[in-house]
């Protein structure tokens, strides 16, 4: 019986049954007798070819940058028609990136009053993760980095849940277990965001693959994919590439979205790699890719929008992996504990406030289409900023979580070894009252 071919080169045998039991193989591929290309796993479908040349990537031309709209708000293609979402929708975007903007500057001012011990700004990188996130369903899975406030706040974190979080408060989703912005929370489905760099890629691809085994067992469970964030220099790590190649040979449901802001804290992306971008690197290992102008929020969220469609196709046990480059600029520091100024010129950071950011291009968008001015514009900063910090005042005076909290969340039923432990830091505490202050903590050593 003549084999199946079953698409990319790829051969299904049909075995017959022997007398001795055979080794059965899923696929395989052989070099035919007179081919004119290479019929092996590593290379499928090469041409032979008596030329010899070295491919050169600066023969290759640029792989292109989506967008919808210029800087300055006006659609590109007019004869694409308006983005397909409606006014309410693009003016929540707008409020949301501008609650990020707000905040980051409130943070950053509380970070050097010592207010806070360390914060993270996302400015310039608003309309990646706001643009990204509004193409994601509640049930969809996020691996975030530390700079995707954006995606937190576009999935319905609070002001309150950011703010408890910052302060390590008793009201922290997290129970004050970690470092400001590592938010993170059950549902929508969000990972609390890690400071190992690049940790969170693998641990996405691995989720993505759980949700294709899923529904695998259960066809009728409602389609979901896994949305991973991370920066250009996070892909600098090993971790980036073991992520890609697993989630790309096992065709898991997974959507990586790199921000290339153009540093990895003080490093330039021309010190960091020769090639053509993170794009470039997709297509590497087999990977539906498309580079995305990030400062224009309605083509990242129409390029998440198709790639979550994409990565979702063939059903249960299908599916595919995606990369999204999406090009923004770092305006803000890398976090309080870097001075940009050091390695990049002042100049450059205000050229790109002024002339292009998210924030601006979506007002300039809004304006022209009549439902954005200046009265509101003015009316809604006001606004925010007396909530924020309204949030933010709250959060500080509030009582640090219970001293229990260190030794719950361990296991599910706490162990004798941890209730001795437990016990032994009650003991200490009130035989030493004077050394340790404990109004702050709620219940007191009575907790333990």
């Amino acid at each position: 019986m003549p084999p199946k071919l079953l698409g990319r080169g790829a051969v299904q045998i049909r075995w017959r049954k022997v007398a001795t039991s055979p080794r059965r193989w899923g696929s395989s591929i052989s070099q035919r007798p007179g081919s004119d290309s290479v019929r092996f796993p590593g290379a499928v479908n090469s041409k032979f070819t008596t030329q010899m040349s070295f491919v050169k990537p600066a023969d290759i031309p640029a792989i292109p940058t989506y967008r919808v709209m210029d800087s300055d708000g006006v659609l590109v293609d007019t004869d694409r028609g308006p983005p397909d979402v409606t006014d309410a929708e693009v003016l929540t975007w707008y409020k949301n990136m501008l609650t990020v903007s707000i905040m980051d500057v409130i943070m950053f001012e509380a970070q050097r009053q010592g207010r806070l011990s360390f914060y993270m700004v996302s400015a310039g990188e608003e309309g990646v993760t706001v643009g990204s996130a509004a193409a994601l369903s509640p049930d969809d899975v996020v691996f975030a980095q530390y700079r995707e406030a954006g995606v937190f706040q576009q999935r319905g974190f609070t002001l309150q849940e950011f703010m408890s979080q910052l302060f390590s408060n008793k009201n922290d989703n997290g129970r004050g277990r970690n470092m400001p912005v590592h938010y993170g929370r059950k549902y929508p489905k969000m990972h609390t965001i890690s400071s190992t760099l690049a940790t969170q890629i693998p641990q996405a691809a691995g989720a993505a693959y759980a949700l294709k085994l899923k529904a695998l067992q259960n066809p009728n469970h409602p389609a979901s994919v896994v949305a991973c964030y991370f920066g250009e220099g996070a892909a600098s790590e090993g971790d980036f590439h073991a992520a890609l190649n697993m989630a790309a040979t096992r065709s898991c449901p997974v959507i990586f979205v790199c921000r290339n802001n153009g540093y990895a804290i003080s490093t330039p992306t021309l010190e960091q790699y020769r090639g053509d971008g993170i794009a470039s690197r997709g297509i590497g290992y087999g990977i539906d890719t498309i580079r995305v102008d990030g400062n224009d929020i309605f083509a990242v969220y129409e390029a998440m929008q198709a790639a979550r469609k994409l990565a979702l196709e063939g059903g249960p046990g299908g599916g595919r992996p995606i990369l999204i480059e999406a090009m923004s600029y770092r305006v803000s520091h890398h976090s309080t504990s870097d001075d940009s100024f050091a390695y990049r010129a002042r100049v450059e950071v205000e050229d790109w406030k002024r002339r292009d950011n998210p924030i601006i291009r979506l007002r300039k968008w809004l304006e022209r289409q009549g439902i954005w001015d200046e009265d509101r514009e003015r009316e809604t900063r006001e606004d925010l900023r007396r909530t924020i910090l309204k949030e933010f005042g709250a959060a500080e005076r509030e009582k640090k979580p219970a001293l229990r909290e260190a030794f719950t969340d361990v296991y599910e039923e706490m162990t004798d070894e941890t209730r001795e432990q437990m016990q032994e830091l009650k003991r200490i505490l009130q035989t030493y009252p004077e050394e340790y202050d404990l109004r702050q903590y709620e219940g007191g050593a009575d907790s333990l």
